[in-house]
């Protein structure tokens, strides 16, 4: 081998390992870089993984309470609806009294409700003419009563004193000016109890208001004595 080749020789040997060198930095480059794209990518993939997770946990959350509040709304109107069932079936027992126990609790009303004591009884048509005479009569023996006085028991244990129980007590019902109370000739539709009017006013004792009146008060005990 001459000098040239040599020469030639060396420049192929030294080129070949120049080449070697920056093939071999550009494969741990690469090396490098798919390493730290391939954990780039693992994180990146986990991280939409988690995310997927999250949001199919929060999407289970949202289906969860959501279910949980229609079952809320379902149970509430469930027992809406037994309470007011149990309101209809009281105003249906009220309606189903015996005559005497109804005389007496419109009569009872009645006095309560009266204010001068000369109000008018307005009952449904077929209420006035089976209990609405009745009820009158009762409600102004109790408004009567209510401003007599008491005599004592000895006297009143006898016909005479009975009598004069009955005088007594009608006088002072006129001398306080109550207990005249009337039935009205008109008659209004209604399903149970009684309007009581003076002229302009009037007040309400049908048992369908009365019952809505304290619907509100006695709805919580209701729901109690049901569903306790």
């Amino acid at each position: 081998m001459n000098g040239i080749e040599k020469i030639t020789a060396r420049i192929r040997e030294d080129g070949q390992k120049e080449i070697d060198a920056v093939l071999a930095e550009a494969r741990a480059q690469a090396a490098e870089i798919t390493a730290k794209a391939q954990a780039e990518a693992k994180a990146a993939a986990a991280e939409v993984l988690a995310q997927g997770r999250r949001a199919a946990a929060e999407r289970e959350d949202r289906m969860v309470s959501t279910a949980q509040m229609e079952c809320r709304k379902a149970v509430l109107a469930a027992k809406q609806d037994v309470i007011e069932e149990a309101f209809q079936a009281a105003h249906k027992k009220l309606l189903e009294l015996p005559s005497e126990q109804y005389v007496a609790l419109l009569a009872e009303l009645a006095a309560q409700a009266s204010v001068t004591g000369k109000e008018k009884l307005i009952f449904s048509p077929s209420h006035r003419s089976q209990v609405g005479k009745a009820v009158v009569m009762a409600a102004n023996k109790k408004l009567a009563e209510a401003v007599a006085p008491k005599l004592p028991e000895e006297v009143t244990d006898t016909k005479a004193g009975a009598i004069l129980d009955k005088v007594v007590t009608g006088a002072s019902a006129v001398l306080s000016g109550t207990a005249m109370l009337t039935l009205a000739e008109e008659t209004r539709p209604m399903d149970g109890g009684f309007i009581l009017s003076d002229g302009p006013v009037e007040v309400n004792c049908t048992f369908d208001t009365l019952i809505r009146l304290q619907r509100g008060a006695l709805a919580g005990e209701v729901a109690k004595v049901l569903f306790d």
